[in-house]
């Protein structure tokens, strides 16, 4: 029951703050500043110092740790293309997107399904939640945890950025028949699911919004 409410926290939390103000975007609060953003100069280095100059942690965030060469490179394309993007940021958002399109996915929540996907991925999320309300089932699942996320691809063709964030979360599910029995699945045994959701965004667009592009198992 507190997990229940644990995950339901998270999820107003990232609504109430916006989810589409979060992806890619810097913190409102500077004071509370985000160690390592490619396009921010650290208190403790003149803005002066050239970047093949600055040690190597303060040119590779946290987020980018483990990651190739190759996914650095891209994050560094799409800064220079974007002076507002922050990694930092943007995968704290990929988070928020992963619970919130779950648990709309799960619900039957095609509106908000609709707001943070493309067409292509809503339907496909579409036609299973037809499928699925035609069979007369529903979903009882619950995420219990994210265990691990991180940024998997990151490239900007033209002006449109592409980031591909690997995620492995537990999760409970069940699945009940129209009459409320469980004909799939339990929730006292949560399963690893692992995941590869590609988000994007126009870099030109206003519009801070990334969309959900493309999703498939890692």
């Amino acid at each position: 029951m507190i997990l229940q409410i644990v995950i339901l926290a998270m999820i107003a939390a990232f609504l109430g703050l916006r989810l589409y103000s979060v992806l890619g975007r810097r913190a409102e609060h500077e004071e509370e500043s985000i160690p390592n953003r490619f396009d921010s100069s650290d208190s403790t280095h003149p803005t002066t110092l050239a970047p093949a100059q600055r040690p190597v942690q303060q040119l590779r965030p946290a987020a980018l740790e483990g990651a190739p060469m190759a996914v650095e490179r891209g994050v560094q394309a799409i800064a220079a293309a974007d002076r507002n993007f922050d990694i930092t940021g943007f995968l704290e958002g990929a988070k928020g997107a992963y619970v919130m399109v779950l648990e709309a996915f799960w619900q039957g929540d095609r509106e908000t399904l609709k707001e943070l996907t493309d067409q292509d991925v809503y339907a496909g999320f579409d036609a299973a939640i037809t499928a699925r309300e035609q069979a007369g089932e529903t979903l009882e699942n619950r995420l219990v945890r994210i265990e691990d996320a991180k940024i998997d691809m990151a490239e900007l063709v033209g002006q449109t950025a592409r980031i591909r964030v690997s995620f492995r979360a537990d999760i409970a599910a069940v699945t009940r028949d129209k009459d409320g029995n469980v004909v799939a699945g339990s929730l006292d045994d949560a399963i690893e699911a692992r995941d590869l959701w590609t988000f994007r965004r126009d870099v030109r667009d206003s519009s801070p919004q990334w969309v959900l592009d493309e999703t498939d198992e890692a």
